[in-house]
């Protein structure tokens, strides 16, 4: 695939292949960036993997490996959402939850390059189930699959929902999309699962504000396609828990790089580690 961009890129732009400096890639999973090593990524099937290095070989150009939630960070702060800021951080929410830290206008990685693992931060010490094997994750409650779970739970208890028309009654079928969907026209279990969830974030982002104390907190992902519903009772649970100070110097926003932040930031992180 990065052969074939390459090659649309010279057909669209008449460049040639010695005028491209290098490629960066993003990918999932803790990584290696020093050996270009992704270490594991279960929903691909990847451990130990050489990416960087494989890239490398396959187009002839060199490559820069980051974490692709780190990418997305770097995308809405180079171009995005966050651009102009200085201490930013960067949520992406969709299968698990991702994140990323620009600090005095760098991107953070941490001592092992485990810096912004937000979806792995413990919201409630006795509550669910990761799939990382911790209690209490935001991702085991805010990711897309968990919105979905939630919904299906309160399904189970017997409410009356549009959720089951929109999936025919195959409960399964159940997705964070749907739940989007049928809080936009008006249905109350679903308006109260994104309720729910904006709680859920808003509790993690205070965290972070008192932490971090960022200019911008952006969140990509097919959660902003909950709009207001969200937004507003997310800065409502971050005023509460968060230091006023750390509340009023920052903007939670939702990306506006949709499906190419990750794109866009590898580009700027290749950019930034060959400066």
């Amino acid at each position: 695939m990065v052969a074939d961009a390459i090659t649309i890129a010279r057909a669209e732009t008449g460049a040639k292949h010695e005028q491209f400096i290098g490629v960066g890639v993003g990918a999932p999973g803790p990584l290696d960036r020093k050996r270009g090593v992704v270490l594991i990524a279960p929903n691909l099937g990847w451990r130990n993997l050489p990416l960087r290095d494989l890239i490398q070989e396959r187009v002839g150009l060199t490559a820069t490996l980051d974490n692709d939630a780190n990418c997305a960070t770097l995308g809405e702060w180079w171009t995005g959402a966050a651009k102009g800021a200085e201490n930013v951080v960067g949520i992406t929410i969709g299968t698990g939850i991702g994140g990323g830290l620009i600090l005095n206008g760098r991107l953070y990685h941490g001592a092992s390059d485990m810096a912004g693992e937000i979806g792995h931060t413990t919201i409630d010490s006795n509550g669910r189930r990761c799939k990382c094997g911790n209690y209490g994750c935001l991702e085991a409650y805010a990711s897309g699959p968990a919105i979905a779970e939630r919904a299906r739970e309160a399904l189970a208890a017997d409410e009356e929902s549009m959720l089951t028309q929109l999936v025919h009654g195959q409960l399964e079928r159940i997705t964070a999309q749907t739940v989007y969907e049928a809080s936009e026209r008006g249905d109350l279990v679903a308006r109260e699962v994104v309720r729910e969830t904006a709680r859920f974030l808003g509790a993690g982002i205070a965290n972070l504000l008192n932490t971090f104390n960022p200019d911008v907190v952006v969140i990509a992902g097919g959660v902003t396609q909950a709009g207001d519903a969200l937004f507003e009772p997310l800065n409502a649970e971050v005023r509460k828990r968060a230091f006023r100070p750390a509340v009023e110097a920052c903007r939670i926003v939702p990306g506006i790089l949709p499906g190419t932040a990750g794109v866009v930031g590898a580009v700027a992180t290749f950019l930034q580690q060959h400066q």
